[in-house]
């Protein structure tokens, strides 16, 4: 018996088998597992939303339903995000240093040197 296999990476978008990575490299997936969405939630004091984890879904709506259940049981938030973990793309930690090189030398996107009204409270 000769079997194939394919490496998947984090990330990578399954082509039309359920399978598929961005480099050429691939791995069968099982049609019965369900794809990794990373689930967001909005708490009732803040604007934005935190990643709170991760949960295998079917489709979006069950991915809601299941972040509810498990993230919001005490009624922590009043917003739910969740993105399919295969379009979540990031930066290398490793080259933080001249990705973020650029901004030390402009100061000026500082908000150090503005002056703002005493009326101003909420800023």
């Amino acid at each position: 018996m000769n079997f194939h296999i394919r490496k998947q990476y984090y990330g990578d978008i399954p082509d039309e088998k359920g399978s598929g990575s961005s480099n050429g490299s691939k791995i069968t997936r099982p049609q019965t597992e369900w794809p990794l969405w990373e689930v967001f939630i909005r708490n009732k004091q803040g604007l934005d939303h935190k990643h709170v984890g991760s949960l295998h879904a079917a489709d979006a709506e069950m991915a809601i339903e299941n972040a509810r259940d498990v993230y919001t049981r005490r009624m922590e938030g009043i917003s739910i995000w969740v993105v399919e973990s295969r379009y979540v793309h990031a930066s290398n930690p490793d080259d933080a240093e001249s990705f973020y090189d650029p901004a030390s030398d402009k100061i000026y996107r500082h908000p150090t040197f503005y002056r703002l009204p005493d009326e101003l409270k909420h800023i």
